[in-house]
Formats: structure tokens, sequence, C-alpha cells
């Protein structure tokens, strides 16, 4: 590379890609899925690191943790603030839910036509297995120091108490929610009730305000930032294959089951 090309490419606009996929939560150390402690380090750096002229997050997520989605949508929103960096935010198939928060850590949102924009609310599901261990003669004995240690015990009847007791929490992670899009999006968002926990299209999306358009990352970068923009990934840790103390294959299999069936179960709320 001559001089005048290795000038021009020193001259030319970076831009740190951050690639957010999977479900957002804390998860087995060496596992996969999205939270603020794993995040921490890799958004730091595409922040910080040569001095990019943004950062662009693209989001493949049907969500996950309330808490770790506020927290890292968090953590961007005070390094975007103190380093004066715009952020860009690029939906690939699925911004729902927890993944949707983290897009509205971006000043802009853009996603391709088909892909699955929304579900702003906050779901708590399991099983009852009460009539289930009843039915083979199996007896649940619990002893709790405190009215309300024993909560929503899948082995035994649900109690009325419990689910206004639930129902509770999740109102009020629905009003963080809430609170945090309507902060970020502002006067974008139309006047329809957008959070009912309904889903839209990338195309339909923008209608309601919930994006800014239709667009995928290298072209919309090029148009904001012109042709010779350099488009920086910023990588993740790597996964370690260390085990832990007091753990063993049989562990590490059983976990790594609960994992994929845990996020399988996510992205198969919206048909992925």
């Amino acid at each position: 590379m001559d001089l005048a090309r290795l000038f021009l490419r020193r001259r030319a606009p970076r831009v740190a890609l951050i690639r957010l996929q999977g479900a957002i939560g804390i998860t087995r150390p060496g596992s996969p899925g999205l939270s603020d402690a794993a995040l921490a380090p890799v958004i730091e750096r595409a922040f910080r690191k040569g001095k990019p002229a943004a950062v662009a997050l693209v989001i493949n997520s049907p969500g996950g943790s309330p808490v770790q989605s506020s927290l890292i949508a968090a953590r961007i929103r005070r390094l975007a603030g103190e380093t004066g960096v715009p952020v860009h935010a690029f939906v690939e198939d699925v911004a729902a839910s927890g993944g949707y928060w983290l897009a509205c850590a971006a000043d802009d949102i853009w996603a391709d036509e088909t892909s699955v924009v929304g579900s702003i609310g906050v779901i708590s599901s399991g099983f009852g297995l009460d009539g289930l261990i009843a039915k083979h003669g199996i007896e649940r004995r619990v002893h709790t120091a405190g009215g309300s240690k024993s909560f929503l015990d899948p082995f035994r009847p649900e109690k009325p108490e419990d689910i206004a007791r639930l129902t509770r929490l999740l109102e009020d992670m629905h009003r963080a929610f809430k609170a945090h899009v309507t902060a970020r999006r502002g006067t974008r968002l139309s006047g329809a009730d957008l959070f009912t926990g309904e889903v839209w299209t990338g195309a339909q999306a923008v209608a309601t305000g919930l994006i800014d358009g239709t667009a995928h990352t290298v072209p919309k970068l090029k148009a904001l930032y012109g042709d010779t923009v350099r488009i920086v990934p910023v990588n993740g840790p790597r996964r370690s294959w260390l085990r832990l103390p007091g753990t063993g294959f049989g562990a590490d299999v059983a976990g790594a089951l609960l994992d994929t069936a845990e996020e399988r179960a996510l992205w198969a709320r919206y048909g992925l």
C-alpha cells in the first residue's frame, strides 16, 4: 500500500461495530448470551479505541432479562454521552422485548422490511406440577422463616396473593421499559398504544415510530459517513473451555441443554 492510500485510509471515518446476538441475561461461564458484565469491555473498546466517528449496534435478540437489558443500554448511553459518539442500531431477524430495549440505546434504529420489532412488555412463565406429584403420592414439604419466602412454588397450587405479587413486579418492570422507550424515541412515536407486547415487521414499525426506516448496515453507514468509511468489528471475549471446580462433563452438558432450551423458547415466540 503506497503512502497516499495509507494516508487516505487513516483519514477515512471509522465506525466501531458491536454485534448483540442471542438471548439477554447472565448465563453459565462459557455459554452464549448477553450480559452487562460480558459486554462491558467490548462496549468500552468500541467507544474509546481509535476515536470512532460512530458506533453501530447490530442486533439479533428475542429479549431476556429486563435488568441486563437496562444495564447494557445504560452503559451504551453513558459512553455515548461521555465521548460524544453517535450510535446507530441495525436490526437483523428480531429486536423484540429486551432486544428492542437495546436498540433504543441508539440515536436511530434501522431494520430490514421483514425484521420483527417491538414486544414492549414483560412476561413470566412456568409450570404447575402439583397435580403430577399428587398423582404419584409425592408430598411437597417447605419450611420458611418469613411468610412470603416461598413464592410461586411449581410443586404447590397457585395462591391468589402470589399472582397479585407477581403482577405488581411485572407492572413495575413494564413501567421502566415504557419509560426507556418513551425517553429515547420521544415525539417519533405515533399516538397508538405501542406498549401492549405486540410486534411489527420492519416495514410496519416505520409508521409507528419504533424505528427510523428500513436499511441494511453497510449501505446505510456508507450513506451516512461516505464510501470510504471503515467498519471495524469489536469482538467479544472468547469462550473458555476451562472447567470450574466441581463441574464435570455431565454438568456442562446439562447446563448447555438448559441454556439452549431457554433461548430456543425465546426465539420461538417470534416464529424463529
